[in-house]
């Protein structure tokens, strides 16, 4: 236990600035996830989504995110056979080589998942730098097939959503009148389906555990008082003869515009509630080792403390208010061309499909869930209303992301324990 009662307080500094950076990599890239199809749909301007996401993912963070972190392994590696020691640095390493990858395709614009770039960053410094036996190659598996499985999901939800918006409002004779009738359940089914996922991977892990029964209900009565706000707020839209010379759905859009900044305030909330782990989740693991002097126990569970969910939720706005705008652009404009009525679809069936696969205990990832959920729209649309140049750089950005995590992070757990006297 040399290294944690030498270096102790250099570690724990370390640990939080790499746990800050990694904090910093999952608002400047993952945070697209809450307010891309608000802001490619201009139901919401960049500034007034990064306001919006700002409060939310913090509110999000820091309220719900006290999750109790899964064991010191995560059901990645076996604690058992790696040491206190190699434990720190190579959580270091992880959280470190994650964010630098985070960097790289934030900078480019690029949507990257980053459960998958820790997990490969966790794998990559458990299999190289201590053993392939120390990884839990089983739970490998179910995190390559989300990619296919979830992506595929949410992009025949939001086909038939967008569909449902054609068929019930786009085509009919009075699309403005309907839309007045038909958005209030749209916006009841994203005030039920917003909240159940925030309580399924979010309240949950504050001490709130609610039975399925009483979840359900509240989401019911969130998903009414939604739907009541929203038809307060519609009340105030009406047909604007102008602007519908010039584009026919004019006035139908800005019905649906209402309705995404609802789903733009509950996906950054959630998504703060549930991604601030990937970053103080290593880094909960790494302060709990280190405070007990390298005695913690592979299987007990380590309380998340307020300092680190905030530590990680600052560590969200930064990186939002900095670069989040590049990625923010990728998802809402360079994939389809979104109006407020396609970026509904593709928002609500990515919510859809996360509390689907979170009922079933897979695990996703929030970003390939909403890019085949703009997919699904855009398909609905026709083929030849896709950017295909663009969707071949995010997949090609999806396939290195776990290896680039992994590389990375093995590159760094040999500098660090170089550095800390070859332990």
């Amino acid at each position: 236990m040399s290294l944690i009662a030498d270096y102790g307080l250099i570690l724990l500094v370390l640990a939080c600035l790499f746990g800050f950076f990694m904090a910093w990599g999952v608002g400047a890239n993952d945070v697209a996830n809450a307010m891309g199809t608000s802001v490619g749909s201009r139901a919401l301007t960049i500034k007034q989504a990064i306001i919006i996401a700002m409060v939310f993912e913090f509110a999000g963070a820091y309220l719900a995110g006290g999750q109790v972190t899964e064991t010191i392994k995560n059901g990645i590696v076996d604690a058992n056979l790696i040491s206190p020691n190699l434990m720190v640095l190579g959580m270091m390493s992880a959280l470190l080589a994650a964010g630098t990858w985070l960097m790289v395709a934030s900078t480019r614009g690029w949507p990257v998942s980053t459960t998958h770039t820790i997990v490969g960053a966790v794998i990559g410094f458990a299999a190289v730098g201590v053993s392939m036996d120390a990884v839990h190659w089983s739970g490998v598996g179910p995190i390559v097939a989300s990619w296919v499985v979830t992506p595929m999901l949410a992009g025949i939800i939001s086909f038939c959503l967008f569909v449902s918006v054609q068929k019930l409002i786009i085509d009919t004779d009075n699309p403005f009148l309907n839309a007045k009738r038909f958005v209030p359940l749209y916006m009841f089914i994203t005030g039920f389906v917003i909240s159940l996922m925030t309580m399924t991977k979010g309240l949950k892990h504050v001490g709130l555990n609610l039975s399925s029964t009483e979840g359900f209900m509240l989401s019911i009565g969130i998903g009414v008082l939604v739907m009541l706000i929203g038809i307060a707020l519609l009340s105030r839209i009406h047909v604007d003869v102008e602007a519908d010379k010039t584009f026919h759905f004019s006035s139908v859009e800005k019905v649906f515009a209402v309705l995404m900044i609802f789903t733009a305030c509950a996906m950054a909330f959630a998504h703060g509630s549930n991604d601030v782990a990937n970053a103080v989740g290593p880094l909960a693991a790494i302060v709990g080792v280190i405070q007990s002097g390298g005695e913690l126990a592979a299987g007990e569970k380590s309380i998340v403390p307020g300092w680190i969910l905030l530590l990680g939720a600052l560590g969200i706005v930064v990186g939002l208010a900095t670069y989040g705008y590049k990625v923010i652009a990728t998802i809402g404009k360079e994939i389809t061309e979104l109006t407020p009525s396609r970026g509904f679809a593709a928002e609500l069936a990515a919510a859809t499909t996360v509390v689907s696969a979170s009922g079933l205990g897979l695990p996703i990832s929030t970003t390939h869930t909403l890019v085949g959920a703009i997919l699904g729209v855009g398909l609905a649309r026709g083929i030849g209303a896709l950017n295909l140049g663009m969707i071949g750089k995010i997949f090609l950005s999806w396939i290195i992301t776990l290896p680039a995590g992994a590389i990375l992070s093995i590159i760094f757990f040999f500098i660090l324990r170089a550095l800390f006297g070859g332990v």
